[in-house]
């Protein structure tokens, strides 16, 4: 009995230092190929405009769930580093839609190989595990992640 109390309380304290070591490696400043430090806010921003070229800012601010004015400190920060470009909008000519300049597509390029090489390192580590096993390590993190975003919102500091 001792021995699974043990593996469970391993298993919570690797959980935590998992989500620990992907928070480092997510906040650190990169460069992706690039000659501009690029942060992390920076770089998903970077990945929403790839992923819908031409769109506004409002467009993007929905869709990060952040307000507009953040959207816009932001990407004055992304145009000084060449990595997008704001035009006017031909079919709203009070908008701006948003594109990446080449050295941004090369940024956006670089951070997804970063994923890839994640997902892969997950591949890896499960290319073994039988179907029940990969059912039940999904099932247990979808309802870790739903617990602790739980436990976040309702925390009171």
């Amino acid at each position: 009995m001792n021995k699974i109390i043990n593996t469970k309380h391993q298993i919570a304290y690797n959980s935590l230092q998992l989500a620990l070591a992907l928070v480092d490696l997510d906040q650190k400043t990169r460069y992706y190929g690039t000659d501009v430090p690029i942060f992390y806010s920076e770089i998903h921003i970077i990945m929403a405009i790839a992923e819908h070229p031409g769109i506004h800012v409002g467009g993007l601010a929905e869709i990060l769930g952040v307000t507009k004015g953040a959207v816009s400190e932001i990407l004055k920060k992304l145009e000084k580093k060449d990595l997008i470009i704001k035009e006017i909008d031909n079919l709203n000519l009070s908008r701006y839609s948003l594109n990446l300049t080449e050295k941004g597509k090369k940024a956006h390029k670089n951070h997804m190989y970063y994923h890839s090489v994640l997902n892969n390192m997950v591949k890896a580590e499960l290319q073994n595990a039988s179907t029940p096993e990969l059912e039940f390590l999904s099932t247990f993190l979808s309802s870790l992640i739903k617990k602790v975003k739980s436990f976040n919102e309702n925390f009171d500091d």
